[in-house]
């Protein structure tokens, strides 16, 4: 169900300047290293007194320091329309899976903070943790630990490539081959609005992506998409490097790179569906496989 937007209560952003920004006035750094508002937008809420340093309301001209503490005190505000609603597929003291709605943010992000999987999941287990998030416009699976023990197994399976993560998309085109591999490195290149979004990059991190194609959409592919690593928007980036961009993705063009006039990481539009997740239980060790049911457009 997707509920209307609605008012939140809102939120403390803190952050302490590093060196980079020492030296830096307070309305230059904020409106440069957060691009979704304008200086005259920053201007206007440095003012108000929304803005704090060391405790005390900034000005425009203050000067930062290394080791400043910074405080944006954002007022209430609406945020936007999203499904929410999560279904539970696995749950015991450890460990908790659930379905995530495409559209849905994961986490707090992007102007969205109660309009998120985390919110809707604490509020029935406030102790559970994300060993992973979906980016906004991805559906299925996500794991949460429920005790510090567990998300401490969980995260040094992670580490230690003892996780494998499947997921379904629908690719433009259909592969020439029925499986291959991808090993674009991904790192950090320049977005008009954002200032840097990931994608395919000469100088980036290694990464892999293991695909296989599963059946034809009216010319159109579903692939299944492994990842032994984990770099940020990886299968978006590696299929559209491999010149089979996700159908409908805002931000990704062939070649792995943001579009002449890019969307936002978070736009919806493509599918991606996280289908499947087999990791060693934190209790027994036993390899533990959990599915999250597909959407027809997925389905071979």
């Amino acid at each position: 169900m997707t509920m209307p937007s609605a008012l939140n209560l809102g939120y403390e952003y803190r952050e302490q300047v590093g060196p980079e920004a020492a030296g830096r006035t307070v309305l230059d750094y904020l409106a440069h290293r957060y691009r979704h508002s304008s200086e005259a937008a920053w201007r206007e809420r440095i003012a108000d007194g929304q803005v704090l340093i060391g405790g005390a309301a900034a000005t425009a001209p203050d000067v930062l320091r290394a080791g400043h503490s910074l405080v944006w005190r954002r007022p209430p505000w609406h945020e936007p329309a999203v499904p929410l609603a999560f279904a539970i597929l696995y749950r015991d003291e450890h460990l908790l899976a659930v379905a995530k709605p495409r559209g849905l943010p994961s986490i707090p992000n992007g102007g969205y903070l109660t309009h998120t999987l985390l919110h809707l999941v604490r509020r029935c287990f406030p102790e559970a943790t994300p060993m992973h998030r979906l980016g906004r416009g991805t559906s299925g699976l996500v794991l949460f630990a429920r005790t510090p023990e567990a998300r401490r197994f969980v995260s040094a399976a992670w580490r230690e490539d003892r996780v494998e993560k499947a997921y379904r998309a629908l690719v433009a085109g259909i592969p020439e081959r029925p499986a291959f591999s991808i090993e674009t490195p991904i790192g950090l290149v320049p977005h008009p609005r954002l200032g840097k979004v990931h994608a395919a990059s000469r100088g980036g991190r290694a990464a892999v992506t293991h695909v296989r194609v599963l059946g034809d959409r009216n010319g159109n592919a579903v692939v299944e998409a492994t990842i032994p690593t984990g770099r940020p928007h990886q299968i978006r980036i590696h299929l559209a490097a491999a010149g089979h961009p996700l159908v409908g993705d805002p931000l990704y063009v062939v070649g792995g790179v943001p579009a002449g006039e890019p969307g936002l990481p978070g736009d919806p539009g493509y599918r991606l569906h996280a289908h499947r997740l087999r990791l060693p239980h934190p209790s027994t060790g036993r390899s533990l496989e959990l599915e999250c049911p597909l959407p027809a457009e997925l389905r071979c």
